[in-house]
């Protein structure tokens, strides 16, 4: 059979869209269909560069839609688009709202991450010993209702503590475009309001923390307070071996994109799919929508051969350059 599957991806800046997400996608769904066709498109950060994206694979023939939106909230009109033409639509990474014509949600349990990055934030200060430590706290975009959960997530673990008089969120602040070099002015805005005294930071993920990261010692910062970030970028487990980072969420992208590609192709043979989801969903504000939700591992300096390496998601080679060699030996990594 032929056909053809639009893959709508967000941006650059992150970098496993194109290291990771696309190519993963690309490989299943030419193992499930070689005759078909993958229209693939990144929007730069430009929610109406997606729209007209979108618009274009729908007049190109494009017969599922698989959306990452830049914005979670104006990309409902891209489904009622798609909907209004019959072609069925994923949602992929990040929750499209606000439209009915969202057939399938997959993702990672985001509210998870969150949890899992004030957890192990909250532990590395416990091991501290700091009575009642200050942190900053760097989110994601405003306009990605991923960042949403994230942050909500975080919040779930931080309140209860700030209430309890046992944590303070000194700064606070959501990240436009996810952008590291926000991130970066963010930190030094904190770090001048705060005299230099934070005890920890959460950043959503490890563009943000190597923002922050940047900030610090651009600031004397010494040494380096415990960092979160998340999707194991590789120049941020090279900062967690080097002391620089503490933390980072795994989220097995090769599973997400390949689970993504075989719904993808389900819905282009129309195949049965109600065992997809095992019966999960999740509200975008319209409708409930059938969602594939995976789970998200917390990587310190202590399991990153247990994860990342054990998974082939970087190699060896790859994460002990001659800059990491010392601090790989150490981890057991050489």
């Amino acid at each position: 059979m032929t056909g053809k599957v639009a893959l709508l991806l967000p941006e650059t800046k992150t970098a496993r869209y194109e290291t990771a997400d696309r190519p993963y996608f690309e490989e299943r769904l030419k193992q499930l269909c070689p005759s078909c066709t993958v229209i693939y498109s990144n929007a730069n950060q430009d929610a109406n560069a997606q729209l007209s994206q979108a618009e274009a694979a729908l007049t190109n023939g494009a017969q599922v839609l698989v959306l990452d939106p830049v914005d979670s909230a104006s990309a409902g009109a891209i489904a009622d688009k798609a909907k209004a033409q019959g072609v069925p639509v994923i949602a992929y990474d990040r929750l499209i709202l606000n439209s009915s014509g969202v057939n399938f949600y997959i993702s990672f349990d985001n509210q998870k991450v969150g949890q899992l990055q004030a957890t192990s934030l909250m532990n590395a200060l416990n091991a501290e010993n700091i009575a009642k430590p200050q942190i900053v706290m760097i989110n994601g975009s405003p306009t990605d209702n991923n960042a949403a959960q994230f942050k909500a997530g975080a919040h779930s673990v931080f309140d209860p503590l700030i209430a309890a008089g046992k944590l303070v969120v000194a700064k606070e602040y959501d990240t436009p475009d996810w952008s590291p070099n926000q991130a970066q002015n963010e930190m030094q805005q904190a770090l001048t309001a705060l005299a230099n005294k934070v005890d920890g930071v959460y950043a959503a993920n490890d563009g943000t923390a190597s923002g922050a990261i940047a900030a610090m010692k651009a600031a004397g910062v010494n040494p380096i307070p415990p960092v979160t970030g998340q999707d194991a970028e590789l120049a941020a487990i090279q900062r967690i071996l080097a002391g620089e980072q503490y933390m980072t969420v795994y989220k097995a992208i090769k599973p997400e994109a390949y689970s993504a590609a075989e719904l993808a192709f389900g819905l282009l043979t129309k195949a049965d799919l109600s065992s997809a989801t095992s019966g999960k969903t999740v509200n975008n504000k319209t409708t409930d929508v059938p969602s594939v939700l995976l789970t998200p591992v917390a990587v310190t300096k202590d399991n990153i051969k247990d994860t990342v390496v054990a998974d082939k998601f970087w190699t060896v080679q790859q994460i002990c350059t001659a800059d990491y060699a010392a601090a790989c030996k150490a981890a057991g990594l050489q």
